[in-house]
This record gives C-alpha cells, structure tokens and sequence, in this order.
C-alpha cells in the first residue's frame, strides 16, 4: 500500500516540508493545523478562542476534501503555549466534537510557527 498525499486549497498551504494529511489505508494522518486563514495566508486576528476555531475550520477543511468529517477523527495532538488557556480553547474544541469526542492529548510548547497560540493534529479513520 503506497500512502496518498492529500493537499486542499481549502486549508492552508503547508509553512514547510510537510504534507496536509497524507492517506494510509483507513487512516487520514493530518499535519498540525494553526489558526491561519487560508484566503491570506496570515494569523487570525484575537485570542486562544478564535485561534482554536480557526484551527478546527482548518481541520475541516482537510477532512472534507477526502470526504469525511470530524466524526471520523479518532485522536487529536493539541499544542498550546500557554496551558492557563486550556479552559477557553477546550469550550471552543468541545463544541467540534460534542458526541462522542476523539482521544486527545494536550501539550504545553515553547512556541509555535507563526507566533500562533494553538496548533491541532488530527487522525482520523475511515
């Protein structure tokens, strides 16, 4: 089984060499989304809270272009930079996922590309 690159103009474009998500089987692997607008290219203006909407628009995005959505991610990576926000992005995460969430793992990090505040892997599964 060669694994598939997934790349939609939906999202934003890859900030290195990495792919968007990448198809293996029944499983979708999706590289760590930060709350960049896809039509620009920049970070969206606010908070912990826009930024973790973005982030999940983002997500979305990938997921829809193979035809799924976030009811098939079955764990999720998030990085923030500042675990004192935790509160406020998970009431924006919990409305995402408000059955039957994914396995989720939470980490503090000392920076993210783009001065971003949240950044969110997915996997998902067909």
């Amino acid at each position: 089984m060669k694994p598939q690159i997934v790349a939609t103009d939906k999202a934003p474009k890859a900030v290195g060499p990495y792919s968007q998500a990448v198809r293996a089987g029944e499983f979708l692997f999706c590289a760590g989304q930060i709350p960049l607008d896809p039509a620009t290219g920049q970070l969206v203006p606010g908070g912990i809270q826009e930024q973790t909407a973005r982030v999940l628009e983002n997500i979305k995005a990938v997921l829809a272009s193979q035809g799924i959505g976030l009811e098939h991610v079955v764990k999720t990576t998030v990085f923030m930079t500042n675990l004192a926000d935790f509160a406020a992005m998970n009431e924006v995460y919990a409305k995402s996922f408000p059955n039957n969430p994914p396995a989720r793992s939470t980490v503090q990090v000392a920076a993210l590309p783009k001065g971003a505040q949240v950044e969110i892997e997915v996997i998902a599964a067909y």
